[in-house]
């Protein structure tokens, strides 16, 4: 995710988001990897101004490029660097909401129950076998930056750091994650439910198990043609309900979680009897395209 704000420094960011065809690029790259012939083609424009337009996405790190052999000659491969543009506007320091952030990794879960096909990994090795649940058991897991089930759910618990007469305001879970296909398929829709503290506040479906192309951060051992990175999602408990990076999924309010003195409980779960039963893969740290753990945010109020 970028993180920009108003800073001149963002500058290239925002001049590279002001031309129709260059959002027309990003588009054409969120459906596949395309080189700068198909660009100018699918455009309607010569390769030597896509190019152009190709640079300055590139100077504002929107898009990554590498030169690939294919059909007997070398192109130059276009795919999106990012999905995800944070924006942050000049505000009052009083008006800063007070908020308490827990990172976990995702093997740092407290009780599960997974079927296969699925599995658990560090940066260094698979831990145990494929397709067997018991090495969900073994204390690596703790060490994992990647697992991944058919259906069944992990939960997380997080430390509730909040003190008498503070009540929460709202809840952000933020994640990188995906389908679980055999191998990887990108067309494999799968329920992704979230609950906390045992109150179910969301479903996410997700599109599909992605491995086209590398995760970004994924070690060179970890092979190809596996599931290599997901999405990354930002959901959101507040007042008025819970919201999927920005779209209104439930109208489970902040209000109706209840509290617990010691630590809020997360499931993340795929459940036998949802529409869509394809998996869940979680990426931490060393895994996908992101490079960052499970982050769970707390906005309170005096």
């Amino acid at each position: 995710m970028i993180k920009a704000n108003t800073d001149i420094a963002w500058l290239p960011l925002y001049e590279a988001l002001s031309s129709h065809v260059r959002l027309h690029i990003i588009d054409l790259l969120a459906v596949s990897p395309m080189n700068v012939k198909e660009l100018a083609e699918a455009l309607g424009l010569s390769s030597a101004i896509v190019t152009m337009h190709i640079r300055k996405l590139e100077k504002a790190n929107l898009i990554e490029t590498k030169m690939v052999r294919k059909q007997g000659g070398t192109h130059k491969i276009c795919t999106l660097a990012e999905q995800h543009i944070e924006i942050e506007l000049p505000h009052h320091t009083r008006e800063v909401k007070k908020m308490h952030e827990s990172t976990v990794p995702i093997g740092h879960y407290t009780e599960y129950e997974v079927h296969p096909t699925c599995g658990i990994a560090t940066v260094e090795k698979v831990i145990g076998q494929f397709d067997d649940p018991r090495f969900f058991l073994e204390p690596e897991r703790m060490n994992a930056g990647i697992l991944w089930f058919g259906r069944g759910y992990v939960e997380y618990k997080i430390p509730n750091y909040l003190l008498p007469g503070q009540r929460p305001s709202a809840f952000e879970l933020v994640l990188e994650l995906g389908s679980e296909a055999p191998g990887y398929n990108p067309n494999w829709l799968s329920d992704i439910s979230f609950s906390l503290n045992g109150t179910t506040i969301g479903k996410w479906t997700s599109p599909g198990d992605y491995g086209d192309t590398r995760g970004k951060f994924s070690p060179s051992w970890w092979q190809g043609n596996l599931n290599q990175y997901g999405l990354l999602k930002v959901i959101r408990v507040q007042e008025d309900g819970t919201f999927v990076d920005g779209q209104q999924v439930s109208d489970t309010s902040v209000q109706q979680i209840t509290l617990d003195r010691n630590h809020w409980t997360l499931r993340i779960a795929v459940d036998k009897d949802a529409a869509h039963v394809g998996g869940l893969t979680l990426y931490g740290k060393g895994f996908g395209n992101y490079n960052q753990d499970i982050m769970f945010r707390v906005y309170y109020e005096e």
